[in-house]
């Protein structure tokens, strides 16, 4: 854990018979008190202070990632979550697309779907169903008219 404020002074003091070693702080009321102490105790404080100043640095590159409020996780997704509402507009509309298609005869359905959701290309379908790349081309311009009437009617009700 990393103290913002130092409650204690580390302080040292030469003299002709060796170094002494002295922290001072105030107890809890409020009297300050200086105390000698061995050089390990005095280099064990020195050590804690370092690491404690390397910690708060640390806490200060890294905050961001301990205080991430639902705020910014909102504001940082990939995907923003949708309202209750926008959910159930999209699976009326996604049912209604899933219609139109569906209502679609069979060869058209298929090449709009190897176009659209399979993402192949007209030459690769034409490939496929042993046709010319405009025969795909115009059938699935037709089977997108179709859909686009029906969703337009989804869209007007």
């Amino acid at each position: 854990m990393a103290y913002q404020a130092k409650a204690y002074t580390l302080r040292e003091e030469s003299t002709e018979s060796g170094t002494r070693y002295f922290i001072s702080f105030k107890d809890g009321q409020g009297e300050h008190h200086e105390l000698e102490v061995s050089e390990q105790l005095f280099f064990e404080f020195r050590q804690m202070e370092r690491k404690n100043r390397n910690l708060q640095q640390w806490n200060q590159r890294h905050r961001e990632f301990n205080e991430v409020w639902d705020e910014t996780l909102y504001r940082r997704a990939l995907r923003v979550p949708k309202s209750l509402d926008e959910r159930m507009v999209e699976e009326e509309r996604n049912e209604t697309l899933y219609k139109a298609v569906g209502s679609l005869p069979e060869i058209q359905r298929r090449r709009f779907l190897l176009y659209y959701e399979y993402e192949f290309n007209f030459y690769q379908i034409a490939e496929m169903e042993h046709c010319t790349a405009s025969a795909i081309q115009k059938s699935v311009a037709i089977a997108k008219e179709k859909v686009k009437t029906e969703m337009r009617k989804y869209l007007q009700q």
